[in-house]
């Protein structure tokens, strides 16, 4: 159902079952999914795409030019996958020639007045509570949880499963499976109650609590501390990744503890 007293391009694209309520504005070179539903206010600009069983709140603009005075006007997007959902006032801007797109995976939920900038690049099943604001180039894996007015610098890298406390700032890459706090951001133990609810087994977070005991706890660098995991841990599937995540990092990782 479109109301009439909203305005859609004729060249967007709707999908079958898509509501679309009053007031909303839905331009040209827009794609939305099948029983997508569009609330009041909502403003939807050209190379937005969205997918299936999503639900966009009041307020919301997507797909508005970056707010980056490199753009040139090129040709990017904003995609958001399957089952999202993007509350009041949630702002995302269109990529730039880095990655010519802006990302956001499916189940996500991203609360009010978040602001996801340029070429982010968002996974799935991610929780963005109010205020969070990601400058461009944020990458966040699968799973990530970042609580009320977080502030991620540009290039962040957050690994998968990864808990952020609220009214952080996020100025170093923070490895997978981890909560972070404090200021500066640091590191605060293992989101283990997190995983336990996806799933990993008792024995997946011991090994992942032993690796980040050596990491973190244990030695006083992280080069030393990597070089201690490699030795004392054997090879497995959640070592590889840690491993892979830190050597990776362009930033630099979150310190430890103090």
């Amino acid at each position: 159902m479109i109301s009439k007293l909203a305005y859609v391009s004729a060249e967007a694209t709707i999908g079958e079952g898509v509501v679309i309520e009053p007031f909303s504005t839905i331009y040209g070179d827009v794609v939305i999914g099948d029983r997508t539903k569009i609330h009041p206010n909502v403003t939807l600009y050209p190379g937005t795409r969205i997918g299936t069983d999503c639900e966009i709140f009041p307020g919301a603009v997507i797909g508005v030019i970056p707010q980056d005075l490199k753009f040139e006007g090129e040709y990017t997007t904003v995609e958001i996958g399957n089952n999202t959902r993007i509350r009041e006032c949630v702002t995302i801007h269109r990529g730039t020639k880095d990655k010519w797109k802006t990302s956001i995976g499916d189940n996500c939920l991203l609360m009010t007045y978040v602001h996801i900038a340029h070429d982010c690049q968002i996974g799935n099943n991610v929780i963005l509570a109010s205020y969070t604001g990601l400058s461009g180039h944020v990458q966040i894996d699968d799973f990530a949880i970042l609580e009320g007015k977080v502030a991620a610098q540009q290039f962040a890298h957050i690994g998968a499963h990864a808990f952020i406390g609220g009214a952080s700032l996020i100025r170093k890459d923070v490895p997978p499976f981890i909560k972070a706090a404090r200021e500066p951001l640091t590191f605060a133990g293992v989101n283990s109650v997190g995983l336990r609810r996806r799933g990993y087994s008792d024995e997946q977070v011991r090994e992942i609590e032993d690796i980040y005991r050596i990491l973190y706890v244990q030695n006083n660098n992280i080069s030393k501390g990597l070089e201690a995991v490699r030795e004392q841990m054997p090879d497995s599937p959640l070592r590889q990744m840690i491993i892979d995540f830190v050597e990776t990092s362009d930033k630099g990782i979150i310190r430890g503890m103090i």
